[in-house]
C-alpha cells in the first residue's frame, strides 16, 4: 500500500527516527516510509510476512519494526491519524458498522470458558485499531469488546 505525499506528511512526525551511533558504525535504518507502506501491505492483504513482496523492505525488519511501533504506542497512533484522514475524504462511513463473529467460541461451554480467559488476553493491534475507529466515528455507542 502506498501513502499519498500529504497522508505522509500528516503523520511522519509520528514515526520515530532510529537511533544513531556516535561512533558511526552499524547499518543505517531504513526509511521509515517504505518500512510503514510495507507493514500497512500486510495489514491490508492479511498476508504472511514472507510473503511481503520484493517492493518493500525486507519482511523481517517491517515485522520487527511493527513489534516496536506496536508497543510503544507509535502504531495506534499512525492508524488513527490515517483514519482520521480516510473519513475526512469520506472512505469511511462510520454510520454502519459491522463486527464479524466467524472465529467466536461454539463449543459447549465455550461461554463460560471464553469469560474466564478473557482477563488473561492480550489485547491485539485488530482490536485496538477497531477502538480507534470506533473512537472516530463519534457516535455514543457502547461497545462491549473482548479479545479478539
Amino acid at each position: 500500500m502506498r501513502l499519498t505525499d500529504k497522508q505522509w506528511e500528516q503523520i511522519q512526525g509520528l514515526v520515530p527516527d532510529g537511533p544513531v551511533r556516535s561512533d558511526g558504525k552499524g547499518r543505517p535504518w531504513r526509511d521509515k516510509r517504505e518500512v510503514l507502506e510495507g507493514i500497512l501491505w500486510i495489514v491490508k492483504t492479511g498476508a504472511r510476512w514472507r510473503d511481503l513482496p520484493k517492493e518493500y523492505p525486507p519482511y523481517q525488519t517491517c515485522h520487527r519494526r511493527f513489534q516496536q511501533w506496536v508497543e510503544d504506542g507509535t502504531f495506534d497512533k499512525l492508524i488513527e491519524a490515517l483514519a482520521k484522514d480516510l473519513q475526512e475524504r469520506g472512505g469511511i462511513d462510520m454510520s454502519e458498522c459491522f463486527i464479524d463473529g466467524t472465529f467466536s467460541l461454539a463449543k459447549k461451554g465455550g461461554f463460560l470458558w471464553e469469560r474466564l480467559n478473557a482477563v488473561k488476553a492480550v489485547r491485539s493491534w485488530q482490536s485496538r485499531t477497531l477502538v480507534v475507529l470506533f473512537f472516530l466515528s463519534g457516535s455514543n455507542l457502547q461497545v462491549l469488546m473482548k479479545s479478539l
